[in-house]
């Protein structure tokens, strides 16, 4: 019944198995991807017939998820799984970006990848299996798949390179890299580090290209057993229309492309464009070729002149050389009642970041396969429509706005205090007001300026940049702080962030067959150059944190309690706290270990809050001065409530410094008062003293008696 194939082999310490013809049978490719004991299944299936009027590959790459593969039931009332988490988008986009470039030219057929966690060990992530299934499913699929590639993860622990590290050896690592490639070509890469220099990551990456060897021939194997026959593609000839698309608007779109200003260069393409077709496809007349094929020989062209001129003259669109980055101007401080605020321009791309610093209260719980965990440090990164001139739709974010934000929060997050140092949720949005290439490394700009600030103690200021690259033949330019139509009509976006001191981010999309190490050395090199330069002009708004909160942003103060005094803080369902937090206005949050952070923009509740909660946990010392309030009146004497909650009686014959006849003539119910600890009684009961207390200063009288006696 089944036709089993496998393919295994020892890869990073653990068994990589690769297997096909027992599930997913009706797919044009499936393929199960067991590594240790985290499974993935791949299916790839692509339509029979090429979509109709489209000039793009039409591709879907969608990564999921299940609660099952950790033995976990999902949260949330329909307890199922909902709508694709953070981490489902960022997978699902580290698989499509290293196999798009590899499909054949010409391919418009809808092709659809579903990769799908079945089970997770909870040491080694999935995402580097699903790469890895996802690329030996297209391979055995029949389309038209010029891989197939591997992936690896890199981390680098005590100086040293690491093969797929372990969930808990990241936790040791200065670096998460997860690189893919074909045999001899670098396609994506994708990091955090811990201020690495260039030649440490250019070195992680070519450590995984090698490592992955071997899984990409595993799969050429698997494939060689078990592959469909490739789908018949006819790669289409319009060198007669780029002929024809060239004689008409040679000229106009080289004129066009040496206009500086993006609006206006958009609208000489534009009347370019209209130039063409009202020639090659006009609305009378009989048409030379198809709207759909003279529009796709337009966009082609507009590439190739652009790579032209660059390559000939060294001279890109706006007039700049290769290595010059845009004029910047970095403002912060604009928004008064923002915790923190900035805005980063550069050209015509343009970031307006706000931080905000939030308690615990504002914590984000994650529910992942490894648990349910707390984030501390949220970036969000939104792109509207008017950033371009253009009008769009609003809703929820898309792939690109979660992956630029967590791009950017890569950047940033090394460079954060230590939360138990500095014990603040912290967000920052990035609202991008222009866009004109690189959005994203504006985002890591502006978000490194508004943290500061807002008086987060960064170690370092955080800058990044995006380089381009064009490539014909032998000859290739790698551009600094690339525009928008260098990114679309280029063949490589790779962005850098990182301080004065190494690199905490690393990015790179190949929107080809892949680089070679001298050119990804070229382009970190030309990177670090444009990075210095621009946490330079950065410096001119800010140089490092402010010294003091802003006016508005809340204050924490942390003390820790003992751990069998929690529940007397919190109280019989929470009654304590709550009566806390209501009567001075700070909010307290209580965690297992005894650490307990109190909140408030204003200081006096703060302290006051925290005078209560210390008066709860604390237990008072013998001899000790407190002040308190009368509660009740007796005959015998009166108690006094001290030390938060404390209540102790103060017998009468220690009221004052003479015997007095009646308790209510030296003191009354709620009228405050200085009391001495005595000790404790034979039932337990605490003793206070009125009479060794100035109840004006406060002072020990018994223990000024004494010391005078001794001087005397």
């Amino acid at each position: 019944m089944f036709d089993i194939q496998r393919e295994e082999l020892t890869w990073g310490g653990a068994t990589l198995t690769l297997e096909t013809g027992r599930m997913a049978r009706q797919a044009d490719g499936a393929v199960l991807a067991t590594y240790g004991e985290t499974t993935v299944l791949a299916t790839v299936v692509a339509a029979k017939e090429p979509k109709p009027g489209i000039d793009f590959l039409p591709l879907t790459v969608n990564y999921q998820e299940k609660a099952y593969a950790a033995g976990r039931i999902p949260g949330g009332y329909f307890k199922r799984e909902g709508r694709p988490t953070e981490k489902e988008t960022l997978v699902s986009r580290l698989i499509d970006r290293p196999i798009r470039p590899l499909f054949m030219d010409g391919w418009r057929c809808d092709t659809q990848v579903i990769v799908t966690v079945l089970t997770h060990d909870l040491e080694n992530d999935p995402d580097i299996v699903a790469m890895v299934a996802a690329s030996a499913a297209l391979t055995l699929s029949g389309a038209p798949f010029m891989g197939p590639i591997g992936a690896a993860r890199v981390g680098y622990i005590k100086g040293e390179y690491k093969l797929n590290p372990s969930i808990p050896e990241k936790e040791a690592s200065d670096l998460d890299l997860v690189v893919a490639g074909t045999n001899d070509a670098v396609l994506m890469v994708e990091s955090e580090a811990k201020e690495l220099p260039e030649d440490v990551m250019l070195g992680a990456v070519m450590f995984g290209h090698k490592a992955f060897q071997p899984v990409i021939e595993a799969i050429i194997r698997l494939a060689e057993r078990a592959a469909k026959e490739p789908r018949d593609i006819a790669v289409p000839d319009f060198s007669e229309i780029e002929k024809a698309v060239l004689e008409i608007a040679e000229d106009d779109l080289r004129a066009a492309y040496k206009i500086v200003e993006k609006q206006d260069r958009y609208a000489a393409v534009d009347a370019a464009k209209a130039k063409v077709m009202a020639t090659l496809v006009p609305e009378e007349g009989e048409a030379r070729f198809s709207t759909e094929q003279v529009k796709a020989v337009f966009k082609e062209v507009q590439a190739k002149i652009v790579r032209w001129n660059i390559l000939d003259s060294g001279v890109r669109i706006d007039g700049r050389d290769v290595k010059t980055v845009r004029p910047i101007v970095a403002e912060v401080g604009l928004l008064p009642r923002t915790h923190g605020s900035a805005l980063f321009t550069r050209g015509e791309t343009q970031a307006l970041v706000v931080a905000t610093l939030g308690t615990g209260d504002d914590e984000q719980f994650v529910d992942s396969l490894e648990g349910t965990y707390k984030e501390t440090f949220l970036l969000h990164y939104n792109f509207p429509p008017y950033s371009v001139g253009e009008t769009g739709r609003m809703g929820s974010p898309g792939r690109r706005e979660i992956g630029h934000g967590k791009l950017a929060w890569r950047s940033v997050h090394p460079m954060l205090p230590p939360h138990h140092e500095f014990p603040y949720t912290i967000r920052v949005v990035s609202e991008i007001t222009e866009s004109n290439g690189s959005s994203s490394m504006a985002t890591v700009c502006g978000s490194s300026l508004a943290l500061m600030d807002a008086g987060v103690p960064l170690r370092r200021p955080v800058a990044g940049i995006a380089m381009g690259l064009i490539l014909e033949g032998e000859r290739y330019a790698v551009l600094s702080d690339i525009l928008g139509d260098e990114d679309h009509l280029g063949d490589m976006d790779f962005k850098v962030a990182g301080t004065e001191q190494g690199i905490t981010a690393l990015q790179m999309d190949i929107k080809i067959a892949g680089i070679t190490e001298e050119i990804m050395q070229v382009a970190l090199d030309q990177a670090k150059g444009g990075r210095l330069h621009i946490l330079g002009e950065m410096a001119k708004a800010l140089t490092s944190a402010r010294a003091e909160l802003g006016e508005y942003a809340p204050r924490i103060e942390t003390i820790k309690i003992p751990q069998d005094k929690i529940r007397e803080v919190i109280g019989s369902g929470g009654k304590v706290i709550r009566e806390i937090v209501e009567k001075t206005g700070a909010k307290v949050d209580i965690a297992d270990d005894g650490t307990v952070k109190v909140a408030s923009s204003d200081l006096k509740s703060i302290t006051a809050a925290i005078n209560w909660i210390k008066g709860i946990a604390a237990e008072p010392e013998l001899n000790a001065i407190y002040e308190g309030t009368v509660v009740k009146t007796t005959d015998f004497g009166a108690f006094v409530n001290f030390f938060g909650s404390r209540d102790g009686l103060v017998h009468i014959s220690q009221l004052a410094q003479q015997r007095v006849q009646k308790v209510t003539d030296v003191v009354k119910e709620g009228q405050k008062v200085k009391v001495k600890l005595l000790g404790f009684d034979e039932r337990g009961k605490v003793r206070l003293s009125m009479k060794a207390v100035d109840q004006e200063t406060g002072e020990d009288l018994e223990a000024k008696e004494k010391a005078e006696s001794a001087a005397e």
